[in-house]
């Protein structure tokens, strides 16, 4: 996936920990809206991986 797509996956993580879900979900949304077909099947597995980054637990 783009860096791009990473980095708006990752920011909206940071937000999602910071109880900022309005925000979280808006940058998490465009970074969809831009993924390619074959990278929203990056983007399931990313976020499968990186569960944890987005509730808090390490």
């Amino acid at each position: 996936m783009r860096p791009s797509i990473r980095s708006a996956l990752e920011r909206s993580a940071e937000l999602t920990r910071s109880n900022q879900f309005v925000e979280a979900v808006a940058i998490a949304e465009a970074a969809f809206n831009r993924a390619t077909d074959d990278e929203l099947a990056e983007i399931r597995q990313w976020l499968n991986d990186h569960t944890n980054d987005f509730i808090g637990k390490v």
